[in-house]
């Protein structure tokens, strides 16, 4: 009996993401540049044509395997979606991002190990272009609500500490104290 096409869409999601799991494996630990897609299929046991069939390039790969990482933190900005953060947002924001952080290392290793590569910053730039102004002036928003002295750094310095916990964890997970560094972030920035 042939398959519907809703079976055929499912086999479809299926191999995209074993794609897309096997090159986030191996972009984290091998490295992106060093990775070829000949080595993708390999470890995903598909062929290089059906690499192609999926993804036209490696440059188009790794994007969608940002763009899929990005949107579940994503979930965890301004959940309620009214363009406005209020404490409680701010909370379940460090609260989500560490735990994201901590199921999906493998994920913010690649992150922060690619978007130091010109090349690849430059392509997650334009992707994202009109993503961070537009969180940066809800932070910025919630911290002048707040009476912060200056909302605008203060919005630049909360992503800093976040992006630097995500860094130090991915480096060394065993022996960075989270959920005290959690603690200490919604304290300060609640």
């Amino acid at each position: 009996m042939p398959r519907t096409e809703g079976q055929n869409e499912e086999i479809r999601e299926l191999k995209r993401n074993l794609i897309m799991h096997t090159a986030l494996d191996l972009f984290a630990n091998k490295g992106y540049y060093t990775t070829s897609i000949s080595r993708i299929a390999h470890e995903a046991k598909i062929s290089k044509g059906l690499m192609y069939h999926y993804f036209s390039s490696k440059e188009e790969l790794i994007l969608a395997i940002m763009e899929k990482g990005i949107n579940i933190l994503m979930d965890a900005f301004d959940p309620n979606k009214d363009g406005q953060l209020t404490d409680d947002e701010i909370e379940f924001l460090v609260d989500q991002s560490f735990r994201i952080l901590q199921e999906n290392t493998d994920y913010w290793k690649l992150y922060f190990a690619t978007m130091i590569q010109p090349a690849v910053h430059k392509l997650m730039m334009e992707r994202f272009k009109d993503l961070v102004p537009g969180m940066l002036g809800m932070m910025e928003s919630y911290f002048r609500r707040k009476g912060v002295k200056n909302p605008v750094v203060e919005a630049i310095f909360f992503s800093a500490v976040l992006d630097g916990v995500g860094m130090n964890y991915v480096m060394n997970p065993e022996g960075f104290p989270i959920e005290d560094i959690k603690s200490i972030i919604i304290k300060r920035f609640k």
